[in-house]
């Protein structure tokens, strides 16, 4: 059993930066696949960015290519999302989430992919 707790959000200015941070208590194998989502008000869960624990290879939406950085580490049992130029738009609950398996670029971008969710943090952007 994996528990994710989701860290760092808070309210910030339009072009401003924030970090979140995700632990992970349970034992992540290299098989691993963390991803970030959010929820806007009235909007469903999207896909954010995913990283494969054991490659390091990461993927975005379109949305926050560019300026969002995802990254682990592996002695803390950690995922991060760097978050630069925030917009308004970026306001949304944000969600850790882990899948037991690597998954296609594709899959890997989908919410039935993963196993464990976080309690989500929240981040507001102010105009």
């Amino acid at each position: 059993q994996v528990q994710l707790l989701e860290s760092g959000g808070g309210v910030v200015q339009a072009g401003g930066s924030l970090r979140l941070s995700c632990a992970a208590s349970g034992w992540i194998f290299s098989t691993y696949t963390m991803g970030w989502f959010r929820r806007a008000p009235g909007k469903e869960r999207e896909f954010v960015a995913f990283v494969q624990w054991g490659s390091g290879t990461a993927d975005y939406a379109d949305s926050v290519n560019g300026r969002f950085t995802i990254s682990r580490d592996n002695a803390k049992n950690t995922v991060y999302l760097q978050m630069n130029s925030l917009k308004p738009e970026d306001t949304a609950v944000y969600y850790c989430a882990a899948g037991r398996v690597p998954g296609s670029r594709a899959g890997s971008r989908a919410t039935g992919f993963y196993d464990y969710w976080g309690q989500g943090t929240q981040v507001t952007v102010s105009s």
